[in-house]
């Protein structure tokens, strides 16, 4: 499969002050040089997934390094044959990844960092409790074998799954991952901050493991769920296999696309009784858009480009 372009994953908490003043400078950067997808600043730190050809995503990392502070930034690789985003945005927020924890500073301490090449040998001991940091809906696209779902729909219910089922659990060894890094990374700040002993987290991601593990080592199962059109990406971090529910986002496959319930753009089985009636025509509306525009040979926000 063609790896025409090149999509890099990066984040690193770390106190930026002046990260309003950085938003129209990194955009502007970023414009210049045909980059797309998303960089979230804040207080507490960077967060972004963008695409472009490798020498404009080089020059991209080499500006944010001249920054004393990010000079340290690492990044995951994936690729895509298209662009799987439609702009560029820089965003300012109150967190880098939502948890609704204000007090929980990572900058300050963290898991114990396992690179890709350990990950096997921690989550292979029986004695670990392995936590897939993410939401149900990434977890059932692929995981790690015998991880455990906290069965979240959003980051912000992470807490209420500590404190409802790891209770009894503070002196076991904890390993968690999540996509990139960034979610286990807060998640093992919150569950130190609870009084566990020992938490590990997978450096780098699923992301960083995929780039740097050979499949037939992998213990992988699945795809890898990404938020963007490609929807999830293989071991070979290429397009996956699945397809979006563009009603409800959530990633389904070719035999949900079979089902009575599934109308593409409108609903499908997760979501038919989730909506109204009138969401769905507006559904229907949209996605008559989506259909005209590709007619006319334009693009549509919400369709891949």
């Amino acid at each position: 499969m063609s790896k025409a372009f090149v999509v890099i994953a990066m984040y690193k908490f770390v106190r930026l002050d002046d990260y309003q003043t950085m938003q129209p400078i990194l955009l502007s950067f970023c414009q210049e040089r045909q980059i797309f997808g998303t960089i979230l600043l804040a207080e507490e730190g960077i967060n972004g997934t963008v695409v472009g050809s490798r020498q404009d995503l080089g020059e991209l990392l080499t500006f944010l390094k001249t920054d004393s502070r990010l000079s340290d930034l690492e990044h995951k690789e994936s690729y895509s044959e298209d662009i799987p985003f439609h702009r560029m945005k820089v965003k300012l927020k109150k967190e880098i990844v939502t948890m609704g924890q204000p007090n929980i500073k990572p900058s300050h301490r963290t898991g114990i960092r396992i690179q890709p090449k350990q990950w096997n040998e921690i989550i292979s001991d029986p004695d670990v409790i392995l936590i897939d940091a993410r939401n149900e809906y990434e977890f059932q696209v692929g995981s790690f074998k015998d991880a455990i779902s906290p069965g979240t729909t959003n980051f912000r219910e992470f807490p209420d799954f500590v404190n409802n089922n790891l209770e009894g659990q503070k002196t076991k060894k904890i390993a968690m991952f999540c996509t990139g890094g960034i979610r286990c990374e807060k998640a093992s700040t919150y569950m130190l901050e609870q009084g566990f002993e020992e938490v590990y987290q997978l450096n780098g991601g699923i992301l960083k493991y995929l780039e740097e593990i050979e499949q037939d080592e992998s213990l992988w199962e699945g795809e890898c769920f990404v938020f963007d059109s490609r929807i999830s990406v293989d071991h070979q971090l290429v397009d996956g296999s699945f397809e979006q529910c563009f009603a409800c986002r959530r990633p389904i496959t070719d035999e949900d696309m079979k089902s009575k319930d599934y109308e593409k753009g409108v609903s499908c089985l997760h979501c038919i009784n989730e909506t109204t009636a009138e969401q769905r025509a507006a559904f229907n509306e949209r996605q008559r858009q989506v259909i005209l525009a590709k007619q006319r040979n334009q693009k549509h926000i919400g369709a891949k480009m």
